[in-house]
Formats: C-alpha cells, structure tokens, sequence
C-alpha cells in the first residue's frame, strides 16, 4: 500500500490470487440495541460496538482485509502501532483513503507490544454522525511474544458516548454532549456483567473511545491497582480509587476480587452514570441489586506512576519545540477554531525532524479547555506536568521519567513537555484527541528531514 494522497484514493480491490486476510473489517450502516428501549442508527465495525477484539503478536506480520460498504470514504488507524505513514492509518500522512464500496488490505507488522486500539481517523464538521461520534472503534492488544499471564481474568472494557448534539455555551460558542453513555455498547443493567470469584486477580483493559468526553471510572468496594498506560507498563504501580481515562487513552488496572456481593464499575459523575456509563461486576454465588459508592471528589495524577528518585542524565540534550494551543471565536453559534502556534491546519507547521534526535515537545496550552493531544507512530515519555501559563518566563523543570505514553492531557492555562526520539521517518500527525478539536485545526504534520 503506497502513495501519499491528501484525499480519497480507491484502493485496488482485493485480487482472488490473494491468500486470505488473518481479519477482516467491514465498515457499514448497522442499528445497534444500546438497551432495549434504545436503538441508534451508526455505523460500526461488522456491525459492533465496540468492533472486534484484535489480538497480534508482537513483531509477527498479520493482514487486515477492510471493506468500506457506506457511501463516504473511509480510513482505519492502528491507534499506538509504529507503523509506516501509508499503512498507519491517517490520510494526512498518505494513507490512502478506501473509497466507497472499495476493499483494502493492511499488512502490518504490529509492535510494540501492549494494548492499542484501532479506529476512523476521518473528518466530521457539524456532521456527529460520522468520524468518532461512531461505533468505529475498537480494542487491539499487541500480545508479547513471552506474557508471564499473572492474573486470573481478563476483560477489554470500552467507553463511548452516543447522540451527540450541539449545546449552546455560556460565551455563545456551540460544545458537544450527548444523551446516552455505555461500556462495552451496553447501557447500564443491560449488558452482561463481569462475572468473577473471590480471591482472583482481574486484569481490566480500559480504553476511552468518546469522540470528545473525558471520563473517571470506579468499582464501588474496590481499589483498581494500574499497571499500565496506554499499554505501556508504569515504572510505579499504584493503589487508586478511581481511573481517569480522556479520549484515545488506555488503563491497565488489576483487581484483587475480595469483597464478594454484586457491584457497579461506573462512571463517578453522577449525570454520565445516570445517562448508562456503567457495568455490573458479579461475584459467583451472589445475587441483588448492584450497589454502588459515590466518591466524594474526582482523584487522578500521572505524576503518581512516575519511575521514583531523580532523572537520569540524558545521553544528549532535547532540542526544544514549542507548541502553543490557542482558540479562535468563530462566531455565536459555531465552534470555536483551534490554532498551533498561532495557526490552524493546513497551515500548521514545524521544524523538520531528523532521525535518531532527542526532541522535548513543549505543550502550552493557553486556552480554556483541557487537551487530549497525541503523536501518531511515535510514544514519549512525560517530562513535566502542569506548569501554569502565566510562568511562561520559567523553564520547566525535568523532573519525571518512566511514563511512557501516545496520549496525555494538558490542562487549561498549563504547559505540559514530553521527550521522544525520532525514530519512525515519515510524515507523523499530531493532534488533539477531541473531534471536534480536530476538525477545527487542532492539528500538525511532522515530516522528517
């Protein structure tokens, strides 16, 4: 799969000579039962949602046959794979669109190892019946080719937010929410539950699959122990009382099964739980009505799963670059625009990138909202966390190491930075996680020297 178009590029249909696809996606209109009394029209992944669980082998080559059967274009993204920009899975760097009614084949060779998740990376606009307002989502675990397996159980839990609307906000600009709220696609009381026993280890794979929605999730009479994020093993597991997961992030949490009775993993907010963010857990030989346990505050911090004691000495210096996040009012009534250093997409730019370099991203972030912001074909290691704008003279001090990710949020009015090394050439997106962000100019192509 070649070539570096910007628009819609027909993929040759799948020849008869070929030998058959390790998977296969097919991307169509279906009607999905969220609950009994709550149907929705989307389109999804062989009529799924979340779409199926992809299991690879690390560094084992597996083909991906997908057939596009809507009448728009379409693309899949293998959302934390270090892959090539014609395969990768964002038109933006090249990867051919599939055209309505078009078959294509991706052949990858999935690494690193951990859990990923696959996705659309089209556009939406004023349209939340396409891109990620959409089930076309799903999880893929990249499997080590040695997983010692300590746990008992495993289960993948996505989140999503459906019948997504525009709200008026206090300053006239227009924000999206949405009226229904489920994991695994089912709202609350009406999906299967997660049947356990006492005395196991139950190993959750959390991904936020929202189009624009930050979520915080709980077991009510449990603690969730993270072992990962982004599918990357934190160098300091933690003990936590609740998970924070914003849009394209993952969390690997273990949990020890010793407080029998029937419960609910769920949104903490109580409107997203209310509205169906939520699954019962069920111990064998309990029965009743699933409790629940209202936190009193919403508790999350990277900071808490960073490697313990100083940094490291770096082998060579970061060479510095600033990305400062910014809003445009568009108008009462619309979206507001986004801007890179000043300018919105196409028109983002930067520095060539060379490989084998050291680079510190710097994300400053002077707007009102906080950013789920991601970089395609690459992961970097958190650097430094919350640092308020308005210290924008000071420099940032380097005290974090070991987290490593694809996807962090930087806050309003803070600078967050991260460091990576070069080390995939090809064009490679950058972007804010929220669609409509997205949409909007939230995004920046790096090329390679």
């Amino acid at each position: 799969m070649t070539g570096a178009a910007a628009a819609c590029v027909s993929l040759p249909a799948v020849a008869e000579a070929q030998s058959a696809p390790d998977y296969r996606l097919d991307i169509a209109v279906t009607t999905l039962e969220l609950a009994p009394r709550t149907r929705i029209a989307t389109t999804a992944y062989n009529g799924l949602a979340p779409g199926p669980l992809l299991r690879f082998k690390d560094g084992r080559a597996v083909t991906v046959e997908v057939v596009n059967h809507t009448d728009h274009p379409e693309v899949v993204h293998w959302h934390g794979l270090f892959l090539p920009p014609a395969v990768d899975g964002a038109i933006e760097e090249g990867t051919p669109a599939i055209a309505p009614g078009a078959t294509a084949r991706y052949e990858l060779t999935p690494a690193p190892a951990g859990f990923r998740w696959y996705h659309t990376h089209t556009m939406a606009m004023d349209d939340l019946s396409r891109g990620q307002y959409t089930a076309l989502h799903g999880p893929l675990m990249v499997e080590a080719r040695l997983d010692p397996g300590r746990y008992d159980q495993e289960f993948f839990l996505t989140l999503h937010d459906w019948r997504a609307r525009l709200s008026s906000s206090e300053d006239g600009t227009m924000s999206v929410s949405y009226e229904a709220s489920t994991v695994n696609g089912k709202i609350l009381g009406y999906g299967d539950p997660l049947r356990v026993r006492e005395g196991e280890r139950v190993l959750l794979h959390v991904l936020n699959a929202s189009a624009t929605e930050t979520h915080w999730l709980a077991l009510a009479g449990h603690d969730l122990r993270v072992i990962a994020l982004d599918g990357n093993a934190v160098p300091t597991p933690q003990q936590v009382p609740m998970l924070r997961l914003a849009p394209g992030e993952r969390v690997c949490a273990i949990v020890e099964t010793n407080h029998p009775g029937v419960w609910i993993l769920g949104e903490v907010r109580k409107h997203v739980q209310a509205a169906g963010m939520g699954i019962v857990v069920e111990y064998a030989g309990q029965s009743g009505s699933p409790r629940w346990i209202q936190p009193a505050d919403l508790l999350w911090n990277y900071r808490q799963f960073a490697a313990p004691g100083a940094s490291p000495a770096d082998t060579a210096a970061a060479i510095p670059v600033p990305l400062v996040f910014e809003s445009k009012f568009r108008g009462h009534g619309s979206m507001e625009a986004w801007t890179i250093n000043g300018k919105s997409y196409p028109e983002t730019s930067a520095a060539l990138l060379r490989q084998g370099e050291r680079y510190r991203l710097q994300f400053i972030n002077r707007s009102r909202d906080a950013h789920p912001v991601h970089l395609h074909r690459h992961s970097f290691e958190l650097r430094s966390l919350g640092i308020p704008v308005a210290a924008r003279g000071e420099p940032a001090v380097q005290d974090l190491h070991g987290i490593i990710k694809d996807v962090v949020v930087v806050d309003a009015q803070t600078r967050t930075e991260v460091e990576f090394i070069a080390d995939h050439p090809g064009a490679t997106l950058f972007h804010c996680h929220q669609q409509d962000h997205m949409d909007l100019g939230f995004m920046l192509l790096f090329n390679y020297a």
